[in-house]
């Protein structure tokens, strides 16, 4: 019932007695259902009375509410508004966005006519990310990034495979990769790699085309691991409030900072994926392989308190959701913005601005108390002993592990 959500009762008459009335109750216990709070409510209901009775007082009725909501636009937008005066103002059309978007969720209105997707204009796209999914078990994530960079091929040569000849694509590669520096650089060649691999593999182009794409010079383990001191780590994980958003956050950061899970894999986590009883979690990571990891007590006890205390009553099977209303799961970019938060509430000056500087401290800290490259490589699943040997360059003394001896040469 609106009385439920709307303490004036002059307010809850106006809206009443407005073109709204047909939906105002079911838009009140909407936005309560997707977590706004009371004050929430009851001020976007009091701003949308407003802008209910402008349209009333315009002459238009509940068959008009776009039309209503683009004139009373244009009328703001023209004539300057006194401050503190009756009628509608910013906060009405706000108020008279969430309604329209409730009427096009409840099917009252048509929804909002969506742009061709890139797989409508060039059918190619679509066939490509099928066929990376079936036989490269590639991420959304990943597609997307791949994607943006084919459509650019596509728009400037054309979606018809017989056209690419390897001067062409030489220099479209090394064209689009000079923008960027050479990590982004490398992405492009590794997506235009992969398209002209999926035209090869199903025929519509010569097999073997990719390799007329150059690559990037890449020394391997050129580069030494950036990562976040232990001391500083438990500074970002003690910096979350108690209350709010806190538990939530607390519990994200343990699991970056404790088993290295990388932004998407957090954002995935669902309910399914935790063993209780065993103590262990389910992590879909890099070409969705299943591995199971410990669960550190730690970690656990602050995944049950953000569950008890914390979390919405959302019913999604992902674990983490956002605290304010529209409440809906974490993506990955959110994960990354928890830790740049985190950095800046400590003030600490991180080599990487985002969730993977975690990562890799986690590494570097298992690494400082005895575990062995190959348990690192485990529990951050790689795939290449190679990839783990990076972080061995932190401490000299494992250096051995990966060290090649010297080739006695007889003397002369």
């Amino acid at each position: 019932m609106l009385a439920d959500h709307l303490k004036s009762a002059v307010t809850r008459e106006r809206l009443r007695s407005g073109p709204a009335v047909d939906h105002i109750d079911a838009f009140a216990n909407w936005m309560s259902g997707l977590g706004y709070r009371p004050v929430t409510i009851d001020e976007t209901l009091r701003s949308l009375a407003s802008w209910t009775d402008w349209m009333q007082a315009a002459g238009f009725t509940a068959q008009d509410f776009l039309e209503g909501f683009t004139s009373c636009a244009a009328e703001l937008g023209s004539v300057r508004r006194t401050r503190y005066s009756r009628g509608p103002n910013d906060h009405s059309l706000t108020a008279a966005t969430l309604f329209i978007r409730f009427l096009r969720v409840q099917g009252v209105l048509a929804p909002v006519a969506v742009p061709p997707s890139p797989a409508d204009l060039w059918p190619i796209i679509g066939e490509f990310r099928s066929w990376m999914r079936q036989h490269r078990g590639l991420t959304e994530t990943t597609l997307d990034v791949y994607q943006a960079i084919i459509i650019e091929l596509l728009v400037a040569h054309g979606s018809d495979p017989q056209r690419y000849t390897p001067d062409v694509l030489r220099g479209f590669a090394l064209e689009r990769a000079r923008r960027h520096g050479i990590w982004r650089a490398k992405t492009v060649i590794v997506s235009v790699r992969a398209f002209l691999r999926f035209l090869g593999a199903t025929g519509q182009c010569p097999a073997a085309m990719q390799h007329a794409i150059p690559g990037f010079a890449s020394w391997q383990l050129s580069t030494v691991p950036r990562f976040l001191a232990p001391d500083d780590v438990e500074r970002v994980i003690t910096s979350c409030p108690t209350g709010g958003n806190g538990p939530r956050d607390r519990a994200v950061l343990l699991l970056l900072a404790r088993l290295g899970l990388r932004a998407s894999e957090v954002a995935q986590l669902r309910f399914d994926d935790i063993d209780w009883v065993q103590g262990q979690l389910n992590v879909s990571g890099k070409a969705r392989r299943q591995e199971k990891l410990p669960l550190p007590q730690d970690v656990g006890d602050a995944l049950l308190h953000y569950l008890r205390q914390s979390r919405p009553p959302l019913r999604t099977p992902e674990v983490f959701t956002t605290v304010l209303a529209p409440v809906r799961p974490l993506t990955r970019a959110a994960v990354t913005h928890i830790v740049r938060a985190a950095l800046r509430r400590t003030g600490i000056k991180a080599p990487i601005n985002g969730a993977h500087v975690l990562r890799h401290s986690a590494a570097t800290t298992m690494l400082r108390h005895g575990a062995s490259l190959a348990g690192i490589g485990a529990v951050l699943r790689h795939r290449s002993p190679t990839t783990t040997a990076l972080y061995a360059k932190v401490d000299f003394g494992l250096l051995s592990e990966i060290a090649q001896s010297w080739p006695v040469v007889p003397s002369c």
